[in-house]
């Protein structure tokens, strides 16, 4: 379905081209708009270099790229590199890039000693090679907004996951809204809040990366539904083991919600035969058919992103969306 659009509106001037890494989302995108996706060739020589030729002419508009930097990371970044060279040297007008999913995102801060800040050297990247605005979902940590010296419209899919919990009646049942851990507290609060339920926290440490200890669980979760969201499910052990200890603590039921499934290793398997009922998540990240599971039920971002382009291009406020979230 297209946007609703008065006649003042004309995206005459946008383009909106897709990498390799999501095509299905930027279609879905491109649908909603109202517009086709232009027209490239993205392919790799014998040695794996990637090429990008675009067919089509972006001389004085608006382009609009749409990227995930998922698995594989390397390769959808250094796609999205190469795209945004083209389209500079193209005399494209600008150039918001769109990252569904922020690759790197887990590595903005300086941990131990001699540690890189991956996520700046890639905002460093997107901005050298000549962003003028990037468009993010759920960023791991907010001060990657800080890395970019150009304007980031960081957008929130708790909402579309609360409407498809309400939808599905959990606002009417006895449940609590829980925080895998303590920095995703803003997160499952929102959510808490507009689902009117509790908020219960799982504070935990991990000694290395990949290996969870959960400590503590602060909250009341006995006899209640709990709802789990969290930004990134990613070897799935985190929530799993989040999951073990709430019903350990009397709770009926755990769903466990995310924007970004990443789904690494055997991520899928240990969902579908761990104590989760269900898994709710976004298709910021294409889930390939082999990793989706029964349990699994996938929520599109396309409309929010669609309007969130739209905005863009007619210089309309995007942070309004979020007043009530936030």
């Amino acid at each position: 379905m297209m946007l609703p659009m008065g006649n003042h509106v004309s995206l005459d001037t946008l383009k909106l081209f897709t990498g390799n890494a999501n095509p299905d989302l930027a279609h879905k995108i491109a649908d909603i708009l109202g517009i086709e996706v232009g027209k490239a060739t993205t392919t790799q020589f014998s040695d794996g270099e990637i090429r990008v030729q675009v067919d089509e002419s972006a001389r004085g508009h608006d382009v609009v790229i749409v990227q995930s930097t998922c698995q594989p990371a390397n390769d959808n970044l250094m796609e999205l590199l190469i795209m945004m060279d083209a389209f500079r040297r193209a005399s494209a007008n600008s150039m918001t890039v769109v990252m569904p999913y922020y690759g790197y995102a887990r590595q903005d801060k300086k941990v131990k000693p001699r540690e890189p800040v991956t996520a700046r050297l890639i905002a460093d990247l997107l901005t050298q090679t000549g962003a003028n605005r990037i468009v993010s979902c759920d960023l791991h940590a907010d001060q990657i907004q800080g890395f970019f010296d150009l304007p980031v419209d960081h957008l929130y899919l708790g909402p579309v996951i609360g409407r498809h919990l309400i939808d599905q009646g959990y606002s009417d049942q006895d449940a609590v809204v829980v925080s895998p851990d303590v920095g995703g507290v803003g997160r499952a609060r929102a959510l808490a809040e507009m689902l009117g339920k509790p908020l219960a926290i799982i504070a935990k440490r991990r000694p290395e990366p990949g290996k969870v200890d959960i400590i503590e669980i602060i909250g009341d979760v006995d006899g209640k539904v709990c709802i789990m969201i969290d930004d990134i499910v990613d070897t799935g052990g985190s929530v799993v083991q989040g999951a073990e200890a709430l019903l350990k603590r009397g709770a009926t039921d755990v769903v466990c919600t995310c924007t970004h499934p990443v789904f690494s290793a055997n991520a899928s398997q240990r969902l579908q035969e761990g104590p989760i009922s269900r898994v709710i998540a976004t298709d910021t990240i294409p889930v390939p058919k082999n990793k989706q599971f029964p349990k699994l039920h996938i929520l599109s971002a396309a409309p929010l992103l669609a309007e969130a382009i739209r905005r863009i291009h007619m210089h309309e406020s995007v942070s309004s969306l979020f007043d009530s979230w936030r």
